[in-house]
Protein backbone atom coordinates (compact mmCIF):
# COMPACT_ATOMS: atom_id res chain seq x y z
CA UNK A 1 0.00 0.00 0.00
CA UNK A 2 1.62 3.50 -1.13
CA UNK A 3 0.42 6.90 0.58
CA UNK A 4 1.30 9.97 -0.33
CA UNK A 5 -0.22 13.26 0.98
CA UNK A 6 -0.81 16.69 0.07
CA UNK A 7 -1.90 20.50 1.94
CA UNK A 8 -4.87 21.38 0.34
CA UNK A 9 -5.34 24.65 2.49
CA UNK A 10 -4.74 25.65 5.90
CA UNK A 11 -6.89 23.50 7.23
CA UNK A 12 -6.98 20.58 5.28
CA UNK A 13 -4.65 18.26 3.85
CA UNK A 14 -5.59 14.47 1.37
CA UNK A 15 -4.10 11.13 1.67
CA UNK A 16 -3.85 8.94 -1.61
CA UNK A 17 -4.01 5.06 -0.43
CA UNK A 18 -3.28 2.75 -3.34
CA UNK A 19 -4.54 -0.95 -3.40
CA UNK A 20 -5.26 -0.93 0.03
CA UNK A 21 -6.62 -3.84 1.63
CA UNK A 22 -10.01 -2.54 4.05
CA UNK A 23 -9.63 -3.45 7.46
CA UNK A 24 -5.80 -1.88 8.25
CA UNK A 25 -7.26 1.47 6.68
CA UNK A 26 -10.33 1.67 8.53
CA UNK A 27 -8.10 0.76 11.81
CA UNK A 28 -6.05 3.76 10.13
CA UNK A 29 -9.22 5.95 9.58
CA UNK A 30 -10.55 5.59 13.82
CA UNK A 31 -7.25 5.86 14.94
CA UNK A 32 -6.73 9.31 13.48
CA UNK A 33 -9.77 10.16 14.60
CA UNK A 34 -9.47 9.43 18.24
CA UNK A 35 -6.29 10.86 18.22
CA UNK A 36 -7.59 14.40 17.11
CA UNK A 37 -11.01 14.04 19.50
CA UNK A 38 -8.47 13.50 21.97
CA UNK A 39 -6.20 16.46 21.02
CA UNK A 40 -9.09 18.80 21.03
CA UNK A 41 -10.45 17.89 24.24
CA UNK A 42 -7.32 18.03 26.16
CA UNK A 43 -5.82 21.05 24.47
CA UNK A 44 -8.37 22.77 22.60
CA UNK A 45 -6.45 22.17 19.20
CA UNK A 46 -7.76 21.85 15.96
CA UNK A 47 -6.01 19.43 14.13
CA UNK A 48 -6.37 19.45 9.97
CA UNK A 49 -9.18 18.06 8.68
CA UNK A 50 -8.76 15.11 6.00
CA UNK A 51 -9.79 13.54 2.73
CA UNK A 52 -8.70 10.18 2.06
CA UNK A 53 -8.53 9.12 -1.63
CA UNK A 54 -8.51 5.39 -1.29
CA UNK A 55 -8.16 2.24 -4.21
CA UNK A 56 -9.30 -0.42 -2.16
CA UNK A 57 -8.81 -4.06 -3.19
CA UNK A 58 -11.81 -5.80 -3.55
CA UNK A 59 -14.04 -6.11 -0.89
CA UNK A 60 -17.89 -5.93 0.54
CA UNK A 61 -18.69 -3.80 4.18
CA UNK A 62 -21.87 -4.59 6.03
CA UNK A 63 -22.81 -1.11 7.54
CA UNK A 64 -23.36 -1.01 11.48
CA UNK A 65 -27.43 -2.01 11.17
CA UNK A 66 -26.57 -3.94 8.10
CA UNK A 67 -28.54 -7.29 7.43
CA UNK A 68 -26.97 -10.42 6.32
CA UNK A 69 -30.04 -11.24 4.37
CA UNK A 70 -28.93 -8.20 2.09
CA UNK A 71 -25.63 -10.69 0.65
CA UNK A 72 -27.12 -12.85 -1.91
CA UNK A 73 -24.03 -15.06 -2.53
CA UNK A 74 -20.97 -15.32 -0.91
CA UNK A 75 -17.86 -15.37 -3.14
CA UNK A 76 -14.32 -15.00 -2.73
CA UNK A 77 -14.58 -11.53 -1.59
CA UNK A 78 -14.13 -10.91 1.86
CA UNK A 79 -17.06 -9.96 3.22
CA UNK A 80 -16.43 -7.02 6.14
CA UNK A 81 -18.55 -5.59 9.34
CA UNK A 82 -17.78 -1.95 9.58
CA UNK A 83 -18.82 1.05 11.90
CA UNK A 84 -20.50 3.24 9.23
CA UNK A 85 -23.78 3.86 8.32
CA UNK A 86 -25.70 2.09 5.93
CA UNK A 87 -26.28 -1.48 4.40
CA UNK A 88 -23.76 -3.50 2.22
CA UNK A 89 -21.77 -2.31 -0.65
CA UNK A 90 -18.83 -3.40 -2.61
CA UNK A 91 -15.27 -1.30 -3.07
CA UNK A 92 -12.96 -1.99 -5.69
CA UNK A 93 -10.54 -1.28 -7.93
CA UNK A 94 -12.05 1.26 -10.59
CA UNK A 95 -13.99 3.23 -7.92
CA UNK A 96 -13.02 6.22 -6.25
CA UNK A 97 -13.22 6.10 -2.66
CA UNK A 98 -13.06 9.33 -0.52
CA UNK A 99 -12.94 9.24 3.59
CA UNK A 100 -13.96 12.85 4.94
CA UNK A 101 -12.14 13.21 8.51
CA UNK A 102 -13.87 16.34 9.27
CA UNK A 103 -14.04 17.67 12.52
CA UNK A 104 -17.55 19.25 12.00
CA UNK A 105 -18.39 21.12 15.10
CA UNK A 106 -15.27 23.09 13.91
CA UNK A 107 -16.70 23.90 10.56
CA UNK A 108 -19.93 24.81 11.77
CA UNK A 109 -21.25 22.01 10.01
CA UNK A 110 -24.72 19.89 11.32
CA UNK A 111 -24.70 15.59 9.69
CA UNK A 112 -27.06 17.06 7.25
CA UNK A 113 -24.81 19.62 6.08
CA UNK A 114 -22.12 16.62 5.74
CA UNK A 115 -24.31 14.68 4.01
CA UNK A 116 -25.95 17.31 1.89
CA UNK A 117 -22.15 18.66 1.15
CA UNK A 118 -21.00 15.21 -0.35
CA UNK A 119 -23.74 14.41 -2.55
CA UNK A 120 -23.77 17.66 -4.20
CA UNK A 121 -19.79 17.42 -4.59
CA UNK A 122 -20.74 14.21 -6.30
CA UNK A 123 -23.58 15.55 -8.48
CA UNK A 124 -21.65 18.84 -9.93
CA UNK A 125 -18.85 16.32 -11.07
CA UNK A 126 -20.93 13.59 -12.82
CA UNK A 127 -22.71 16.47 -14.39
CA UNK A 128 -19.30 18.38 -15.17
CA UNK A 129 -18.21 15.20 -17.38
CA UNK A 130 -21.81 14.71 -18.87
CA UNK A 131 -20.97 17.86 -20.77
CA UNK A 132 -17.58 16.40 -21.85
CA UNK A 133 -17.21 17.14 -25.83
CA UNK A 134 -15.89 13.50 -25.87
CA UNK A 135 -18.71 12.48 -24.63
CA UNK A 136 -21.46 10.42 -26.63
CA UNK A 137 -25.03 12.43 -25.95
CA UNK A 138 -25.77 12.83 -22.54
CA UNK A 139 -27.54 16.46 -22.43
CA UNK A 140 -30.83 14.53 -21.38
CA UNK A 141 -29.00 12.48 -18.31
CA UNK A 142 -28.26 14.23 -15.23
CA UNK A 143 -26.89 13.47 -11.37
CA UNK A 144 -29.19 14.19 -8.68
CA UNK A 145 -29.83 13.11 -5.14
CA UNK A 146 -32.44 11.56 -3.63
CA UNK A 147 -34.23 12.53 0.01
CA UNK A 148 -35.52 8.88 0.64
CA UNK A 149 -32.39 7.26 -0.22
CA UNK A 150 -28.65 8.50 0.38
CA UNK A 151 -26.29 8.52 -2.33
CA UNK A 152 -26.52 10.22 -6.00
CA UNK A 153 -28.51 9.02 -9.11
CA UNK A 154 -28.48 8.92 -12.90
CA UNK A 155 -31.81 10.75 -14.19
CA UNK A 156 -32.90 10.79 -17.88
CA UNK A 157 -35.18 13.52 -18.88
CA UNK A 158 -38.70 12.61 -20.01
CA UNK A 159 -40.75 14.36 -22.98
CA UNK A 160 -43.26 15.16 -19.71
CA UNK A 161 -42.23 18.90 -18.33
CA UNK A 162 -40.43 17.72 -15.17
CA UNK A 163 -40.56 14.36 -15.11
CA UNK A 164 -37.46 12.20 -15.03
CA UNK A 165 -36.69 8.25 -15.14
CA UNK A 166 -34.15 6.71 -12.94
CA UNK A 167 -31.53 5.09 -14.73
CA UNK A 168 -29.41 3.80 -11.82
CA UNK A 169 -27.46 4.59 -8.57
CA UNK A 170 -23.82 5.81 -9.42
CA UNK A 171 -22.24 7.06 -5.84
CA UNK A 172 -22.88 5.39 -2.66
CA UNK A 173 -22.35 7.25 1.03
CA UNK A 174 -21.98 6.45 4.42
CA UNK A 175 -20.68 8.23 7.24
CA UNK A 176 -20.07 7.60 10.91
CA UNK A 177 -19.52 10.59 13.52
CA UNK A 178 -17.71 10.59 16.94
CA UNK A 179 -17.68 13.71 19.29
CA UNK A 180 -18.34 15.19 16.48
CA UNK A 181 -15.84 14.11 13.84
CA UNK A 182 -16.65 12.40 11.15
CA UNK A 183 -15.18 9.55 8.87
CA UNK A 184 -15.80 6.81 6.43
CA UNK A 185 -17.43 8.39 3.19
CA UNK A 186 -18.19 8.14 -0.49
CA UNK A 187 -17.94 5.71 -3.28
CA UNK A 188 -18.20 6.83 -6.98
CA UNK A 189 -18.59 3.86 -9.72
CA UNK A 190 -15.77 5.40 -12.28
CA UNK A 191 -14.77 1.97 -14.50
CA UNK A 192 -14.96 -0.45 -12.31
CA UNK A 193 -16.63 -4.07 -12.75
CA UNK A 194 -20.49 -3.59 -11.80
CA UNK A 195 -21.19 -7.48 -11.96
CA UNK A 196 -19.41 -6.97 -8.26
CA UNK A 197 -22.69 -6.03 -7.41
CA UNK A 198 -24.64 -8.44 -8.46
CA UNK A 199 -23.94 -10.40 -5.34
CA UNK A 200 -26.20 -8.10 -3.05
CA UNK A 201 -28.69 -5.57 -2.70
CA UNK A 202 -26.70 -2.39 -3.16
CA UNK A 203 -27.13 -0.50 -0.07
CA UNK A 204 -29.93 -2.86 0.55
CA UNK A 205 -32.39 -1.82 -2.25
CA UNK A 206 -32.98 -5.25 -4.34
CA UNK A 207 -32.65 -4.73 -7.81
CA UNK A 208 -31.12 -1.19 -7.68
CA UNK A 209 -28.99 -0.66 -11.09
CA UNK A 210 -25.79 0.33 -10.12
CA UNK A 211 -24.22 2.70 -12.97
CA UNK A 212 -20.46 3.28 -13.84
CA UNK A 213 -19.36 7.03 -15.43
CA UNK A 214 -17.60 5.47 -18.34
CA UNK A 215 -20.33 4.06 -19.48
CA UNK A 216 -21.85 7.70 -19.94
CA UNK A 217 -18.56 9.68 -20.13
CA UNK A 218 -15.41 9.17 -22.33
CA UNK A 219 -13.21 7.57 -19.92
CA UNK A 220 -8.99 6.38 -20.64
CA UNK A 221 -8.81 2.87 -19.80
CA UNK A 222 -5.27 2.58 -17.09
CA UNK A 223 -3.17 1.12 -20.52
CA UNK A 224 -4.19 4.24 -22.10
CA UNK A 225 -1.80 7.46 -22.54
CA UNK A 226 -3.79 10.83 -22.46
CA UNK A 227 -5.32 11.36 -25.66
CA UNK A 228 -7.99 13.25 -26.98
CA UNK A 229 -10.58 15.12 -24.72
CA UNK A 230 -11.25 11.67 -23.38
CA UNK A 231 -11.27 11.75 -19.24
CA UNK A 232 -8.68 10.02 -16.92
CA UNK A 233 -9.78 8.50 -13.81
CA UNK A 234 -7.15 10.90 -11.93
CA UNK A 235 -8.73 14.27 -13.63
CA UNK A 236 -12.23 12.78 -12.32
CA UNK A 237 -10.71 12.55 -9.04
CA UNK A 238 -9.00 15.93 -8.91
CA UNK A 239 -12.25 17.41 -10.07
CA UNK A 240 -13.91 15.83 -6.69
CA UNK A 241 -11.22 17.18 -4.52
CA UNK A 242 -11.14 20.44 -5.68
CA UNK A 243 -15.03 20.83 -5.23
CA UNK A 244 -14.95 19.28 -1.47
CA UNK A 245 -11.94 21.15 -0.59
CA UNK A 246 -13.76 24.64 -1.75
CA UNK A 247 -16.89 23.97 0.11
CA UNK A 248 -14.45 22.88 3.35
CA UNK A 249 -13.37 26.39 3.07
CA UNK A 250 -16.94 27.77 2.41
CA UNK A 251 -16.36 28.42 -1.05
CA UNK A 252 -19.13 26.44 -2.13
CA UNK A 253 -22.54 27.15 -0.53
CA UNK A 254 -24.88 24.28 -0.31
CA UNK A 255 -28.09 24.56 -2.58
CA UNK A 256 -31.60 23.92 -1.43
CA UNK A 257 -32.73 20.25 -0.87
CA UNK A 258 -34.50 18.57 -3.24
CA UNK A 259 -38.26 17.58 -2.66
CA UNK A 260 -39.10 15.13 -0.91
Amino acid sequence: MQNTTQQLNDTLISKSLTTADYVPTLDAMLTRTLARIDLKKQQGLRTPDELWIVDHNDVYTLGQAGKEEHILQRTNTPIIKTDRGGQVTWHGHGQLVIYWLFDLNSLGWSVRNLVSHAEQAIEDVINDCLQNPASSDTTAISAHARRDAPGVYLYADTSVADDKIMLGKMASLGFKIKHGFSYHGIALNLNCDLSAFNAINPCGYAGMQMLRLSDFVAMQKESDEQTGEALSYEQVTQKLIDNIAKRHAGLIELRALVPK
